[in-house]
């Protein structure tokens, strides 16, 4: 996979929550069976945090729930109530990004995996979705 960074905008319904991403243009998305990711379809992809940035005035319209162990940190927006990314538990150094919430014409190819949530150690264990947030420095 080409791993050169490109710039992808995105955000939620009602654009009060922005952000941009670094990313390749070609991503490993992850569709979870967890019960919240259920609930919400949600399929995502990991990136380092330093490789994420809430635009303007977007912080201040932002609502973070949690559950079970709290390291996920689910955001969302206080307005539409879409979650555009959050702090996923497998990844809690880095940021989940919505697939569907990216603005389009950046993404050229979107692999999905299955992330298997519902037993969620064992996935864990099974799949690479730990390095997805670690710098390609970091990952080797």
């Amino acid at each position: 996979m080409n791993l050169e960074t490109v710039v992808h905008n995105g955000g939620c319904h009602c654009k009060q929550v922005r952000w941009r991403v670094q990313a390749p243009s070609s991503v490993v998305a992850w569709k979870c069976n967890c019960s919240d990711c259920a609930m919400r379809g949600n399929v995502h992809f990991v990136v380092p945090a330093s490789r994420f940035e809430l635009l303007g005035e977007s912080e201040k319209f932002l609502i973070t729930y949690t559950f079970g162990t709290h390291t996920a940190k689910h955001i969302f927006c206080n307005v539409c109530g879409i979650t555009s990314f959050y702090v996923p538990r497998s990844n809690p150094d880095g940021i989940a990004v919505t697939v569907k919430c990216v603005d389009p014409g950046t993404l050229s190819h979107v692999e999905i995996r299955q992330f298997d949530g519902v037993n969620w150690e064992t996935s864990y264990n099974q799949t690479s979705i730990a390095s997805c947030s670690k710098l390609e420095t970091e990952a080797k």
